[in-house]
């Protein structure tokens, strides 16, 4: 089966967050998820349609076709490495701080 594929590693953005925004593309036309991410106002909707863009991209390198042609055939996020601080309290304390990381990957291929 022939299909396209885009991979976003280490990206600065919450997985719990991502998955919001891949989760409103997963099964849809291309160019019609496209259109929803850039009426989207949340921060990972920027980065999830560049990668998205990129995957339309990687498909017209392989001829499998123009992107209303194409759909979503898989889109996930995984959890990437977690980058730990912690912030000073009082009393000699310290509270620990997870900035999460994320992996999203997209998967475009033509309509059956």
């Amino acid at each position: 089966m022939s299909e396209a594929k885009a991979v976003l590693r280490h990206v600065r953005l919450s997985p719990r967050k991502a998955r919001l925004i891949v989760d409103m593309v997963r099964g849809r036309n291309a160019a019609e998820a496209l259109a929803i991410l850039k009426f989207t106002q949340r921060s990972a909707a920027r980065v999830v349609e560049q990668l998205l863009f990129s995957a339309v991209s990687n498909a017209g390198q392989k001829d499998l076709g123009e992107p209303e042609s194409l759909r979503v055939a898989r889109a996930f996020v995984d959890g990437g490495p977690v980058m730990k601080r912690f912030q000073p309290r009082s009393m000699g304390r310290a509270n620990p701080i997870k900035k999460r990381t994320s992996h999203i990957t997209i998967v475009v291929s033509p309509f059956n």
